[in-house]
């Protein structure tokens, strides 16, 4: 009896800790799709204040910022669930919340939003660039009957976004206008060929003719 009440509590010391793994954190501030001043450092920059909700079991967080004029980002680590940061003006941004947990390997990834850091005087914004673009770059997809479906999101701080022009072709030098001043955020029945790899972009125009443009996709058609 003693033996086994001792191997019992041998086995029980060998059990391995549960893994406490990061929640996601839930975006406060910057709203999605505003323009904001900021606190005003100079002509060129302005410090914009970031804030979250604190994430169940995160010890500290990373906050991902990218600009998306340039296609550069920056990241900035805290303990914190606020974080003032100096920006270019008259930029569009994305940023999320990436939390983390000392106990952990494990990290979670907040939603992602946008926003403009506003320019030194009133101006019209350029929309901000067209993005979750689908079929995603480096896609495998399959049609039944030589025909797919091209789909995106275009979002602009002064809401008003006209229309898109949407390129499509085989490479990257051969993209030609698919649809000029289409007012949806889809294109249905666009003819492709099986075994072929196909590029696209969209471009994003405002009512004052303001425009960005997406970064160019990929993807195959099986």
């Amino acid at each position: 009896m003693a033996l086994l009440v001792l191997s019992c509590k041998k086995s029980g010391k060998n059990q391995p800790e549960p893994e406490i793994i990061p929640g996601k954190a839930a975006l406060v501030s910057p709203a999605a799709a505003v323009c904001l001043e900021g606190v005003v450092v100079s002509d060129n920059i302005s410090t914009i204040n970031f804030s979250w909700t604190s994430a169940k079991n995160a010890d500290s967080y990373e906050v991902v910022i990218k600009n998306l004029k340039t296609g550069d980002e920056i990241s900035k680590p805290t303990v914190s669930t606020e974080l003032a940061v100096n920006l270019d003006r008259n930029t569009p941004y994305s940023w999320y919340v990436v939390s983390k947990s000392a106990s952990s390997t494990q990290t979670a990834s907040s939603d992602i939003r946008k926003f403009y850091s506003a320019a030194t005087e009133a101006v019209s914004y350029a929309p901000f660039p067209a993005d979750n673009l689908q079929p995603e770059t480096g896609g495998n997809i399959s049609t039944a009957n030589g025909k797919i479906t091209l789909s995106w999101v275009g979002e602009d701080a002064d809401n008003d976004i006209k229309d898109y022009d949407i390129y499509f072709g085989t490479s990257l030098q051969t993209l030609q206008v698919l649809k000029s001043g289409h007012t949806g955020n889809s294109i249905t029945d666009v003819p492709v060929t099986p075994g072929t790899t196909y590029y696209w972009k969209v471009l994003v125009r405002d009512s004052k003719n303001n425009t960005s443009v997406s970064t160019v996709h990929n993807f195959k058609v099986n």
